[in-house]
């Protein structure tokens, strides 16, 4: 039984335009570019070179010296805008460097019509960043990547890189190309651990599935809980420790189980913000999950009993 549809969204605001966090990165972009002449030999100096600059009064130099700063300055710009003007920034943006990742990221996201358009856009970001990060950003700083403002335009092309060819049908190369995101991120800011444990659950691939989840214990999402109750469940069937792991899975979040088997109906628009423990959190993952849950023999109605015997 698939998860039922409805038109009984919650109302929203229709004239809300959501705006994208990536703007909010002008301010780190703008610190690097302050700090880029001077070495510190740690993060209290630099802290101390800050509070100097802030207490003498003087303006702040942020000074664009090369075609990609200035490139990807134009993005927040793009990031901060709406509709057309976008687009145009990020054309704009490609006309100063070609080497401006998420200039094809805005794009992708904004001009395709398909999913290989896309893919061929993010591609390019992605080939873009490693242009103008070079080998030796890889080498070096691999496993803290995201706290480095200029590795995040690559890693944003890179992730939509991934979605695409899962959708695509490709998916040994999106799981490896999650992966070795991880590998660059081992903090994964992006969240694509959440991405990743679907991927390797629906293909199969348990035993990296419960690595996965073994390698962010503290993730308290309703994702992590209930991957880690299917797999449990794949493993060992009813066992006792496998009917512990689902009631845990319960108290991450009670909504999950009502929308996987159907019970309630989700939305025709997904949620666009989610909060641990709430209905929003449970629609992206039935949505996500569902089809795992469906091709694990038995794992669906093991879902409605254990329910049936929390709520009597």
């Amino acid at each position: 039984m698939s998860p039922k549809k409805t038109k009984n969204v919650k109302e929203t605001n229709a004239t809300a335009v959501p705006k994208d966090v990536r703007a909010l990165e002008r301010t780190s972009f703008e610190i690097s570019l302050l700090l880029r002449d001077h070495e510190f030999s740690s993060t209290e100096e630099v802290r101390r070179y800050i509070e100097n600059l802030l207490s003498s009064g003087q303006p702040f130099s942020f000074e664009k010296r090369t075609p990609l700063e200035k490139a990807q300055s134009l993005m927040y710009d793009a990031f901060e805008a709406q509709g057309e003007e976008r687009i145009k920034l990020a054309h704009e943006a490609l006309t100063i460097c070609p080497d401006c990742a998420d200039a094809y990221v805005l794009l992708a996201e904004e001009t395709a019509q398909t999913l290989q358009e896309a893919a061929s856009l993010y591609e390019q970001g992605v080939k873009a960043g490693e242009r103008a990060l070079g080998k030796q950003m890889f080498e070096e700083e691999a496993g803290h990547f995201w706290s480095i403002i200029a590795t995040r335009p690559y890693m944003r092309a890179r992730a939509g890189l991934a979605q695409c060819l899962w959708m695509m049908g490709e998916r040994a190369k999106a799981i490896e190309h999650f992966e070795d995101l991880l590998r660059l991120d081992s903090a994964d800011h992006l969240g694509l651990r959440h991405a990743l444990i679907h991927c390797l659950i629906e293909e199969g691939r348990d035993q990296e599935a419960i690595n996965l989840l073994d390698r962010y214990p503290e993730d308290k999402s309703a994702t992590w809980a209930y991957s880690h109750a299917l797999l449990r469940y794949r493993q060992s069937k009813e066992k006792r420790e496998t009917e512990q792991s689902l009631r845990q899975a319960f108290d991450t979040n009670p909504y999950v189980p009502f929308y996987l088997l159907g019970l309630w109906e989700l939305p025709d628009e997904l949620p666009t913000t989610i909060s641990r423990g709430d209905e929003n959190e449970a629609i992206i993952y039935a949505v996500e999950s569902w089809r795992s849950w469906e091709k694990t023999p038995g794992a669906l109605e093991w879902l409605a009993r254990t329910l049936m015997q929390r709520i009597q």
